[in-house]
């Protein structure tokens, strides 16, 4: 209270001698150019049309129209799920399909749905995966859950958005069968030392139909069904989808992209 009393006299006073004002009495002394940063100067990203549509420089993995972009996981031959009415359908038969190119950081659009017909209950019930880095054949790497966890209970840390078995999502944000879902996910790949130790972990923000389900969470490995998490040497990897093997009907995916970070 003294200090802004001082102020105000200090400002009368200046006034009356046509000095200060009191946004100059406020004003810190030095230079501020001195804490002023030109360079480097961030690129120009020109935004998409939309939120959910790709920046001027994106890699676009799925636009609606072929799998160019992926493989199958089993033997890297062309991926053969089915491409229809600007969406991709998970074919179970075939198995799971990854992307030709491996990332090590990046920020990913995917969208996906389930049936609006859709059966079963708990993990039967539209379950599959998107693999931030796959690391191997089969379900090898570092899973966000893909699942109906609209109204179908299972256990917490294998629901929607939920880092599999490791991280419970901060919210169920399911909207219903039928409608499209988006994820927003910025991943952080580990960093490993050259004898195969961990440097850094990987870590992970989410954003699921446009609400916050990981908050930078850090994983303790790769997501594992069976047996606590553990790391394994990679540099980059691909992005791979899951052909889960529940008897319920296949999810679709469609509008897929990617900007690669640092």
């Amino acid at each position: 209270m003294k200090k802004v009393v001082l102020v105000l006299a200090l400002v009368l006073s200046s006034r009356a001698a046509g000095h200060v004002t009191f946004a100059q009495a406020q004003r810190p002394a030095g230079d501020p150019k001195l804490t002023e940063v030109w360079e480097p100067v961030p690129p120009v990203v020109t935004p998409g049309a939309t939120d959910a549509a790709p920046p001027s420089d994106a890699i676009v993995l799925f636009d609606g129209t072929n799998l160019d972009q992926w493989v199958s996981t089993r033997d890297k031959g062309p991926a053969r799920w089915i491409v229809a009415d600007g969406a991709v359908t998970v074919d179970k038969k075939t198995g799971n399909i990854e992307t030709k190119r491996s990332f090590r950081n990046y920020q990913l659009h995917l969208e996906w749905r389930i049936p609006a017909g859709i059966t079963g209950q708990d993990q039967a019930r539209g379950n599959s995966g998107l693999f931030l880095a796959s690391t191997g054949t089969g379900d090898a790497g570092y899973e966000l859950q893909i699942l109906d966890s609209y109204n179908n209970k299972t256990y917490a840390n294998g629901q929607a958005a939920s880092i599999y078995k490791q991280a419970i999502p901060l919210a169920n944000a399911m909207r219903k069968p039928g409608e499209w879902q988006t994820y927003e996910v910025i991943w952080t790949a580990p960093v490993f030392n050259g004898d195969g130790s961990v440097k850094s972990p990987a870590h992970v923000t989410a954003f699921h139909n446009g609400v916050l389900v990981q908050n930078n969470f850090e994983l303790r490995g790769e997501t594992l069904y069976i047996g606590p998490p553990v790391y394994k040497q990679y540099d980059t990897a691909p992005i791979k989808l899951q052909a889960h093997g529940d008897p319920s009907p296949a999810i679709s995916f469609r509008n897929i992209w990617l900007r690669e970070l640092p």
